[in-house]
């Protein structure tokens, strides 16, 4: 180990004589790990720079983002890389495309295949590299280095493991189909709906529900709208089972109306049996604040009244 923080060391050696390089120093490289239920992050602080980190959504794959609070780097393209380390030698760097950077926080986001690739290149003791060539001949880039990656990455995947199977963008609106002509749910249907109702319960803000009957053209147009009508009470009761509240749902029903698909087929038809789901964050108004009661009055002292003298026995002695 002690060898190859050696040859860490002298990574710099075979840049170009103008590059400008951010990359924290050995002794203070450190992988943090953050997450929840949405999302995880596995970053790495760069030293006057900011951070590189891998970032993975819920029902996502990981992407990879540079992160800065220093302009220097510039604008335009770059060359991500998976930079070979010194100790390795007949190995050369791999070029895993251009990215764009911004001007913002957020310099730029890889595509998942990029991060995939690069997270597999730290495990073979690779360096993240972004790398800008200005076009006279300075070169500047960000390094991050694999050590301490392997203790990091078994935390990140144990926080990964957590995440919910889909993330809101994802799992806000659904089709739960009846493929049969009847108004149960089926299995599948109910494997949809738990996992919307897993996400609800992950996240209160989630408060509201929208759900939407429909029915194919092979009844009348009232059997059809009592069709339609029966299938979303069905889906509505699995919300109230699951801990909703009936003033939290709205419910319509359309009959054969809105069809998904044409009604030209047994398979299409099928298509167009189905309850539509759309999950909402509805704003709650604040409770007005409770208007102070006036404090009554103090109550007044009752006047005093004079009370006559009542004659002792002497007074009464000398006037009688």
């Amino acid at each position: 180990m002690r060898q190859r923080y050696l040859a860490l060391l002298s990574v710099f050696a075979s840049l170009p004589a103008m590059a400008l390089t951010f990359q924290t120093r050995l002794e203070s490289i450190e992988w943090t790990v953050e997450g929840d239920k949405f999302e995880c992050r596995l970053s790495q602080p760069v030293t006057d720079f900011g951070s590189g980190e891998f970032v993975r959504r819920a029902g996502e794959q990981a992407i990879f983002r540079l992160k800065s609070h220093n302009p220097m780097l510039g604008g335009g393209s770059a060359i991500l890389l998976a930079a070979a380390a010194p100790w390795q030698p007949g190995r050369g760097d791999i070029n895993l495309g251009s990215v764009r950077l911004g001007s913002g926080d957020v310099l730029f986001n890889s595509s998942q295949v990029q991060a995939g690739r690069l997270i597999s290149g730290l495990m073979e003791g690779r360096s993240p590299v972004v790398r800008r060539n200005t076009g006279d001949g300075r070169v500047s880039e960000v390094r991050l280095l694999p050590v301490r990656f392997n203790k990091a990455f078994s935390d990140y995947q144990g926080c990964v493991a957590k995440l919910l199977p889909k993330n809101f963008e994802q799992v806000k609106q659904s089709q739960i189909g009846f493929p049969g002509e009847g108004v149960e749910l089926d299995a599948r249907a109910k494997a949809q709906l738990q996992v919307m109702i897993d996400f609800i319960k992950a996240d209160p803000t989630v408060n509201h529900v929208e759900l939407d009957g429909h029915s194919d053209n092979s009844g009348n147009r009232l059997t059809n709208r009592e069709l339609s009508r029966r299938r979303a009470l069905a889906v509505q009761d699995f919300f109230k089972a699951n801990g909703f509240q009936e003033s939290q749902i709205t419910v319509r029903f359309h009959g054969e109306r809105y069809p998904l698909v044409p009604n030209t087929s047994a398979a299409n038809r099928a298509k167009n049996r189905r309850v539509a789901v759309r999950l909402e964050r509805v704003a709650v108004p604040e409770a007005p604040a409770p208007q102070a009661t006036p404090a009554a009055p103090p109550a007044k002292a009752p006047t005093p009244t004079a009370t006559p003298a009542q004659p002792t026995a002497a007074t009464a002695a000398r006037t009688s």
